[in-house]
């Protein structure tokens, strides 16, 4: 089986001089030309059913109106929304579901949903941080529905997947991790937000500098321990492209070789423990050529392809230390030695 993937421009989801663009994606069809041993599939919308698994009726129906009346900045982040963002909101997410499907289906092997406008941020009652409905969310709730007894986001994005974390928040059957620069937008994801779900929500923090160092310890000594007591049968990833040290919005070190190292790490983690099956699902990340790379670094780990060796841009500063951090993370969430 191949890898399955979407691609989802959403041209008309824009607005002036706002970071979140269909600029952002201009250099992935060079990319996509490269491609082997993946093919992309057809995305059928989400439905108003399948987001209200997430999201409120109240607030789907909101963001329909304020779309046929036009559109406009619906909070403070700012996000937008235009006429036609409504239909391309359940698209994106409709193209995270396809992924699934596909994977559910044996269809795939496992797959990549790259789509715009993002979605992690998106609460069940409320619009922010870029983000509509919480595509990664609706796709997980699909694979709970269809049967899934246990499934898991792993969201690297730069910025805590606060909408994410608010969706599985009282669900067993759901478990996050969130790797997440400490202290910027949205301001949660700190390390003890939700006492009541140790070791199946679990936070971790970093401090500006963290590079591919670190990364591989958190997934060697947290992401992966977690992710055996969980047993999920299905993995997400929230696949951020703005934790790379040229992102202009944030401040982590990650190279691509680090995207494609921790992207290697889960899909093993998924052959382990899930029969294979993972869905990465596109965030952010607001340099096309970062997007481009780090695209190319999850395409290589799930199709065992050498597009991203050619990149070279490991972090030119110094790597910060976190090991007082990931002991408390570890000692929090009673990770064994």
């Amino acid at each position: 089986m191949k890898t399955a993937f979407t691609f989802l421009l959403s041209p008309e989801h824009d607005f002036p001089d706002h970071p979140e663009n269909p600029r952002r994606l201009d250099k992935l069809p060079s990319l996509f030309a490269r491609l082997a041993n993946a093919e992309p599939i057809d995305v059928i919308p989400a439905t108003v059913e399948q987001a209200a698994r997430v999201h409120s009726p109240k607030l789907i129906r909101a963001v329909e109106e304020v779309c046929k009346q036009g559109g406009g900045i619906v909070d403070h982040a700012p996000t937008y929304v235009t006429k036609t963002s409504y239909d391309d909101a359940l698209l994106a997410a409709g193209s995270a579901i396809s992924c699934t499907r596909a994977v559910l289906n044996g269809e795939a092997k496992n797959a990549f949903s790259i789509a715009r406008p993002p979605g992690h941020h998106a609460e069940p009652d409320r619009v922010m941080g870029f983000c509509i409905f919480n595509n990664v969310a609706i796709a997980a709730r699909e694979a709970l529905a269809s049967g899934m007894e246990r499934v898991m986001v792993v969201d690297f994005d730069v910025h805590h997947g606060n909408g994410t974390q608010a969706a599985c928040l009282n669900d067993e059957r759901f478990g996050f991790i969130s790797t997440h620069q400490r202290g910027i937008y949205p301001g949660s994801g700190g390390l003890d937000d939700a006492p009541h779900a140790h070791g199946r929500l679990v936070n971790v923090p970093l401090e500006a500098g963290a590079a591919d160092g670190v990364f591989a310890r958190v997934a060697e000594e947290i992401i992966q321990p977690v992710v055996e007591g969980f047993r999920p049968q299905m993995l997400f990833v929230s696949a951020g492209f703005d934790a790379h040290w040229s992102d202009p919005l944030a401040s982590l070190a990650v190279s691509t070789r680090g995207f494609f190292n921790l992207s290697q790490k889960l899909a093993q983690l998924a052959e382990e423990h899930c029969g294979g099956r993972i869905v990465f699902v596109l965030e952010g990340g607001y340099d096309a050529q970062n997007v481009a790379n780090g695209a190319a670094a999850v395409f290589d780990a799930l199709t065992n392809s050498k597009l991203s060796q050619e990149v070279n841009d490991l972090f030119p500063g110094r790597e910060t230390d976190h090991e007082s951090r990931i002991a408390q993370i570890r000692k929090i969430h009673e990770i064994m030695p």
